[in-house]
């Protein structure tokens, strides 16, 4: 079952898009998809993942990148059209208590990364499983894809659960002097891919 509501986005420039909620996903996350309308119906759709970051997302710490990254996919599904998945997996998993201590753990331990931070804890480096977004994607209609994403993690478990993953387009650089570590570390321990692109701009 899903449940559609239409709302107006202004941080994707007053577009109007559509929430789906759903029933009966493979956990218990109160995930969300965001659709909106494609400009041209004849591409395949972009799509973004986009991990739930209650301090980034809606507070704006600038300790990770993860709000400036939901406003730059918005934008460019603004332009484009496609789908943003909302995911409830907050802290790469670990859930917002403990994302917050692993913080503290990065305080008194300047040499400690984020990765670390979660082993330390007692945690995985990144509990983060994509099956949930494959069942979305599949339940919309969406069995092809252009993924919006650094993160050749959600590539490789979009495919393997059945999704076909035609393009990867990078997000742009979201640097600032509190998380270049934290940008490192994607990079060095989750193997993250280079952001390069400046804009929100999409090949045609």
């Amino acid at each position: 079952m899903r449940a559609r509501v239409p709302v107006v986005l202004h941080r994707a420039r007053g577009r109007t898009a559509e929430l789906v909620t759903f029933r009966g996903l493979p956990d218990d996350g109160e995930h969300l998809a965001c659709l909106v309308p494609a400009r041209d119906p004849r591409r395949t759709p972009l799509a973004r993942l986009h991990s739930e970051c209650l301090t980034g997302d809606v507070l704006g710490s600038a300790h990770c990148d993860c709000g400036p990254q939901l406003d730059e996919s918005l934008a460019l599904l603004a332009r484009h059209g496609g789908v943003l998945l909302y995911l409830r997996q907050e802290g790469r998993g670990i859930g917002l208590y403990n994302k917050l201590d692993a913080y503290l753990l990065q305080r008194r331990d300047p040499g400690t990364d984020t990765f670390e931070a979660n082993r330390l804890l007692g945690r995985g480096a990144d509990e983060r499983d994509y099956l949930t977004a494959a069942v979305m994607l599949r339940t919309l209609g969406l069995h092809r894809v252009r993924l919006l994403t650094n993160n050749p993690d959600k590539v490789g478990q979009l495919r393997a659960h059945g999704i076909d993953v035609t393009e990867t387009l990078p997000t742009g650089v979201h640097r600032t002097p509190e998380n270049t570590a934290y940008l490192e570390a994607k990079a060095r321990d989750g193997h993250h891919l280079p952001a390069h692109r400046p804009d929100t701009e999409v090949p045609a």
